[in-house]
């Protein structure tokens, strides 16, 4: 059976940049906010409940409707409650199909922002946080989306902060841009391959 990990952090941490290499490595990895995209406009359960919740114009041309989501979600975090307990579930076990079907690795990933939000601390043995300092994630989210900055503030502001990811993370690497990534993306992988006896799966 294989060893799973969840990949989390803030926006501009760097998250993808890990999961690359991971899989780079031979480590596969659940990438959840395409597969999630990707579920929520096939799957025929969770595109009839949206429909119920925000009208029928949810889908358009078999894309989802952003702009229609946003406006139901937007200050209403009853709403986003209702909206997350309707995908977050089928992402789960998507993800429980996709991890059966690779349990030959020693060791496969999940991607997510959300990791703990969204209750996927449970699917995983470790949670593995990749950090970044404030300003650093700022600049490359701006960089990255052609954002102003306080629409980034913004964002960030709505996310679990550093220091509670932080608490919740049996591993942390650090994406700073000065610190190389490489060695530790390795040293993780030498570690969790091992199954050292040191190293107990956290508490589900």
């Amino acid at each position: 059976m294989s060893t799973k990990i969840g990949i989390t952090g803030g926006i501009g941490s760097g998250k993808s940049i890990v999961s690359r290499l991971l899989e780079i490595m031979g480590v596969p990895v659940y990438i959840s906010d395409i597969e999630s995209k990707r579920i929520t406009c096939t799957d025929e359960y969770i595109i009839r409940e949206l429909s119920a919740l925000v009208g029928e114009g949810i889908l358009v041309d078999g894309e989802l409707n952003r702009s229609l989501l946003a406006a139901y979600l937007f200050g209403h975090p009853d709403h986003t409650k209702a909206v997350n307990a309707i995908i977050h579930p089928r992402v789960k076990d998507d993800f429980r199909k996709w991890a059966a079907c690779r349990d030959t690795y020693d060791l496969i990933g999940i991607e997510s922002a959300i990791l703990v939000e969204a209750s996927f601390r449970e699917e995983v043995d470790y949670v593995v946080m990749v950090y970044a300092p404030l300003h650093v994630r700022v600049d490359r989210a701006v960089r990255r989306d052609g954002a102003l900055r306080e629409q980034i503030m913004k964002r960030i502001d709505s996310q679990m902060s550093d220091e509670e990811k932080r608490g919740h993370a049996d591993f942390v690497l650090i994406n700073d841009g000065e610190t190389p990534l490489i060695p530790q993306v390795l040293n993780l992988i030498s570690l969790l391959s091992k199954n050292n006896s040191y190293l107990c799966p956290a508490k589900k």
